[in-house]
Parts: structure tokens; C-alpha cells; sequence
């Protein structure tokens, strides 16, 4: 009699968890779907962390999260607020006489709802200033100083000397004061472009 209403639970019952089990594969089913963020698509993305020509080094992280969402046909694939990586492709530091200071930003990944998707991206790009009419400016300025006291030292004569010698020193004053370099704040917004698709899962 035991034995015979243990089966009859278990009639009843399995039905109960196949039902169970049916709907919460359905379930899963409906609310895990994956999107197709086009190539081409614009990312804008805030910067957590300045990037400077004078410290930073080619090939190193930086952090930033995404300042704008991406929808795909009226849906939210990635959020606001998603964290994303980029890398340093290349910096370069200012010269003193010569050498503009430049960099190039690429992003490698985006994370949504915990999990990471590797991005090829676009390039971003920025130059420092030109510092060539700013050295001649010391430079021109130098030489004309130096004749000024190579006269007033020789009467007249030591201007030819003084001249070479004020120009030495307008060199000096450009290497040391010369560089350009700049920094790329924190809270900067960047837009870069999806250079490729990438599939996201999406939760609905």
C-alpha cells in the first residue's frame, strides 16, 4: 500500500516538473536573446581616467564608461554606464625644439550585465601644439638681446659678438621651456566607431 502511493505521487508530481522545468526554459529563452551591434555603429565614451603625452607609455589600459547608450531598434543592447577598456595604440611626448606631442586612443572591450565582449574600434587622434614660431620667437629675441649688450659693451663693434652669443641663450630658453605636451582630462567624452559587428546577449 506504501510502495503504491509513492507511485502514485510520483505520477503526479513528475508531469508538475517537466511543466516546471518546460517554463523556465521558456522563460530563459524569451528573456536571453543576442543583438547585433552593427559595424559602423558610434560609441561615446567617458573618459574615468586622464591620459597624459608626458607619463603615459604606448600599449598601456585606460578605463572609461560609456556615456551614451546603444540602441538597436528601439532596444538598449549597452547601457549608459557600461564599463569599457581602451588602450594607448601610440603616444608620443613633446620635443623641446622639435616633435609635436600626439597620441592615439582604440577601445578593446565593452562589458554588459557582468560579461565581456572583446570591440575593434576606430582610432582616436590628437596633436599638441606647434612650438616652431614660439622658438624663434626666444631664439630672435635672444640674438637681438645679445647685440643689444654686445654694443653697449664694445661701443658698436661687440654687436657682431654679442649677437651669436644672445642667440645661444634664445636657445637655451627654447629647450627649456619649449615642450608642448598636454593632457586629455578625466569626464572627457570621446566618440569612436565600431570597426566590426559584436554580438551582445540581452537581457529583455
Amino acid at each position: 500500500m506504501k510502495l503504491s502511493m509513492q507511485k502514485k505521487y510520483l505520477w503526479i508530481a513528475a508531469p508538475i516538473l517537466l511543466l516546471a522545468m518546460g517554463g523556465f526554459a521558456v522563460t530563459t529563452s524569451v528573456r536571453d536573446h543576442e543583438v547585433t551591434v552593427p559595424e559602423g555603429t558610434e560609441l561615446h565614451v567617458r573618459l574615468s581616467e586622464s591620459i597624459a603625452t608626458k607619463f603615459d607609455t604606448s600599449g598601456e589600459s585606460f578605463q572609461a564608461v560609456m556615456a551614451e547608450p546603444v540602441t538597436i531598434k528601439g532596444e538598449t543592447v549597452i547601457p549608459k554606464d557600461a564599463p569599457v577598456t581602451g588602450r594607448i595604440v601610440s603616444i608620443r611626448e613633446s620635443g623641446r625644439l622639435a616633435g609635436v606631442a600626439r597620441v592615439r586612443l582604440t577601445l578593446t572591450s565593452v562589458e554588459v550585465n557582468g560579461k565581456e565582449y572583446d570591440i575593434h574600434t576606430s582610432d582616436f587622434g590628437q596633436r599638441g601644439g606647434n612650438h616652431r614660431k614660439r622658438n624663434w620667437a626666444f631664439i630672435g629675441g635672444g640674438a637681438g638681446g645679445g647685440a643689444l649688450i654686445g654694443a653697449i659693451a664694445a661701443g658698436g663693434k661687440g654687436a657682431a659678438i654679442g649677437g651669436p652669443i644672445g642667440a645661444g641663450a634664445g636657445i637655451a630658453a627654447a629647450t627649456l621651456t619649449g615642450k608642448k605636451d598636454f593632457v586629455i582630462p578625466a569626464e572627457t567624452v570621446i566618440q569612436f566607431e565600431l570597426a566590426g559587428p559584436v554580438m551582445v546577449e540581452v537581457e529583455s
